[in-house]
């Protein structure tokens, strides 16, 4: 086990951080310390500023992806704000996984007059939509009520 680069410090050394900017070598501080060390790191540090705009635009270009993220945004079925069930109401209604509840209930109230037994009597196919829908909204309903109650 590695102990904290930091001088008078003993707890482990587990998380590594650049001597210097671009460099290979690497000091190795306890979270505290590492904590406090990035807090004065600058990342453009030696580079003009033409440079570092060079730079923040190239990885900006690499990075694409984590800038739409929804939850430091990831924006899909496996970033955790949203369950299986609720994925699969998502795919009833026909919606994408970052839908905002207004959408949701939009969308909801169409499909359901549209495939109403009152509106397409005798119609099967349509009934059945119906309860896919009803159950579909009723899952994101009770989802959005659980994310949005806050206790007295």
């Amino acid at each position: 086990m590695r102990i904290c680069d930091r001088h008078g410090c003993d707890q482990p050394g587990n998380c590594p951080a650049p001597k210097s900017p671009n460099s290979p070598d690497r000091w190795y501080f306890c979270e505290a310390h590492a904590a406090e060390y990035n807090r004065g790191w600058d990342y453009f540090q030696g580079l003009s500023a033409e440079e570092a705009a060079a730079r923040e635009a190239s990885e900006r270009r690499t990075s694409a992806g984590y800038a739409q993220s929804k939850h430091q945004a990831w924006a899909g079925p496996g970033d955790g704000t949203r369950s299986r069930d609720e994925m699969r109401a998502l795919d009833a209604l026909g919606l994408e996984p970052d839908a905002e509840f207004d959408l949701i209930r939009a969308t909801w109230r169409g499909l359901a007059k549209a495939n109403h037994p009152d509106i397409r009597p005798n119609d099967p196919e349509a009934a059945t939509k119906f309860q896919q829908v009803q159950a579909a909204y009723e899952v994101l309903r009770a989802a959005e009520e659980r994310r949005s109650w806050k206790p007295e």
